[in-house]
């Protein structure tokens, strides 16, 4: 239905894809926030529930052979119910194991690029980037500190040699080691590592730790998501707004994080766009450029395959400032990575004007769109997805109605 509403649109004249603005918000599930467990209560809770099935079992097989005329082993019908709180628990139980499951597979590839990092800087090799968190954090902070020593103490030495063998340095002599500003970024980068280390390790004994890995018994597929409220307990709904107020294309996530959702949303725009072209021959109807916020950005989907894009690499407020204190002309120039070219690109008059209209574009429909769904009845991913179809076909009705009522 959502794609016949769409052809609709776009028979109206509708469904201007010159610009595409995608941006997330998050709806609220058909579940309580305070029904979350964690892998230890539901552990528990599947184990007594497998006990009381064998139990249950057990005592229904010696009333069947006790009583010849009962007509057979039959399931009570409480056990046959499919929307029992059992059901939900085991399926609860599967999301925070799989949960659980991607999280040690993240955990072992993050310590294996720590580890190459750290064979790295011990081997004196400059290493780009923040120091992760982790175990080898203050390792890695230590031999970055030592390397700074290494290559200032070598200054130092060889200003000494000159000096010694009678001949005139050439610029201003090196500061003092303790003076010198890298060595002393390097001490404090070893004891914020250090202060990390014996927070960490300074758990009182007996306190109780909430865990961070849990899943809903009512809705187990739904996820706390965190919003400028507080958290809720739901999922993050993906919308993809032409500049004319038409929804294109919706998804539903899992991830309280938008970066996974560019790609998939940038093809589902293109599929929609080239649907429409094929239907009416609109000039319109071909997508060009994609908006999106800086929380979609990313190294892989800065230089994914798609249509052209522009991303906010930081906050509002300094891409702001960027465009009015460092303003530029022309291409990147040759060789920039792919944030440096984002980074021309919207410095320029003409990436600056088109990024102006990613709020103007999205954002509204978001809050009209919630107007219609503000929270999902149905649980589950599918019928969550259903609804938002729904909500969203309406949405586009509305437009139509208003854009052909004269």
């Amino acid at each position: 239905m959502f794609t016949q509403v769409l052809l609709i649109a776009g028979h109206a004249g509708l469904g201007h894809f010159g610009t595409v603005a995608i941006d997330g918000t998050k709806i609220a599930a058909n579940a309580s926030i305070d029904a979350n467990r964690g892998h230890e209560w539901l552990s528990e809770q599947v184990t007594r529930m497998v006990t009381e099935a064998e139990q249950t079992d057990a005592t229904e097989n010696i009333r069947a052979a006790q009583r010849a005329h009962d007509d057979g082993d039959r399931i009570p019908a409480r056990l046959m119910d499919q929307s029992s709180r059992a059901r939900r628990i085991r399926q609860a139980a599967d999301e925070v194991a799989a949960q659980l499951n991607r999280q040690r597979i993240n955990e072992d590839e993050r310590d294996a690029a720590a580890r190459v990092r750290l064979a790295k800087s011990r081997a004196g090799e400059p290493v780009v980037g923040r120091i992760p968190d982790g175990p080898h954090r203050l390792a890695e902070a230590r031999a970055h500190l030592a390397r700074e020593i290494a290559t200032h103490q070598s200054k130092l030495e060889r200003r000494a040699a000159l000096i010694a063998a009678g001949k005139k340095p050439m610029g201003a002599p090196p500061v003092p080691l303790e003076q010198h500003s890298r060595i002393i970024r390097a001490r404090r980068v070893v004891e914020a590592a250090l202060a990390a280390e014996h927070t960490a390790s300074a758990t009182k004994p007996g306190k109780r730790v909430l865990p961070k890995t849990v899943a809903n018994t009512t809705d187990p597929q739904s996820r706390l998501m965190p919003t400028r409220r507080g958290f809720l307990q739901g999922y993050n709904a993906q919308l993809a707004v032409t500049s004319d107020q038409i929804i294109a294309a919706v998804q539903i996530g899992q991830s309280p994080n938008d970066i996974a959702s560019l790609v998939p949303m940038m093809e589902a725009s293109g599929r929609a766009a080239a649907m429409l072209h094929t239907d009416t021959g609109r000039p319109e109807h071909v997508i060009g450029v994609v908006l999106a916020d800086a929380g979609y950005c990313s190294d892989s989907n800065l230089s994914a395959p798609g249509p052209e894009r522009l991303i906010a690499l930081n906050k509002t407020r300094d891409h702001v400032k960027a465009v009015i204190e460092q303003p530029v002309t022309g291409p990147p120039p040759e060789g920039a990575s792919p944030r440096q070219a984002m980074s021309h690109r919207l410095r320029t008059p003409e990436g600056s004007r088109l990024y102006k209209r990613r709020g103007a574009t999205v954002e509204p429909g978001i809050g009209n769109l919630k107007k219609v769904l503000d929270r999902f009845s149905g649980r589950g991913l599918n019928s969550a997805l259903g609804e938002l179809n729904l909500a969203a076909s309406a949405f586009n009705l509305m437009k139509i109605h208003r854009a052909t009522a004269s």
